[in-house]
């Protein structure tokens, strides 16, 4: 349901770190005997890996914390940003509100600390 909306977040960063990736430097693999795959494992990728960081930080942020489209297209099940605006809006039960609002900024500051352990924000 996400996909829809959030694909050209992902998509955008993804494709302007591809396009920065040299083309000499494919080529020169290419020319070293490395078959394609190991091309893209050994050197596309890793030069790309911080536009694919980039992008899922904007689609998994912007995921977390939307309670619109669930309402409308999604299941029954409640997403984390549904669970804030019931209990903030109609419930008024304001703490239990601000504990479920803690959850997406948790997972956002492990997701980061990962990203910088990985080396993605190197390039920056």
């Amino acid at each position: 349901m996400f996909v829809y909306i959030w694909l050209p977040y992902m998509i955008l960063p993804i494709q302007a770190a591809i396009e920065r990736v040299p083309g000499s430097v494919i080529e020169a693999s290419g020319d070293l005997g490395a078959p394609p795959g190991a091309t893209f494992r050994r050197i596309a990728f890793p030069l790309a890996f911080p536009g694919i960081v980039a992008g899922s930080i904007f689609t998994f942020s912007l995921t977390l914390g939307d309670y619109i489209i669930p309402g409308i297209i999604g299941s029954s099940k409640l997403f984390i940003g549904q669970a804030v605006f019931a209990h903030q809006g109609t419930a008024g039960n304001i703490p239990l509100a601000a504990a479920f609002s803690v959850v997406p900024i948790v997972v956002m500051a492990a997701y980061l600390s990962f990203a910088h352990r990985l080396g993605a924000f190197d390039a920056l």
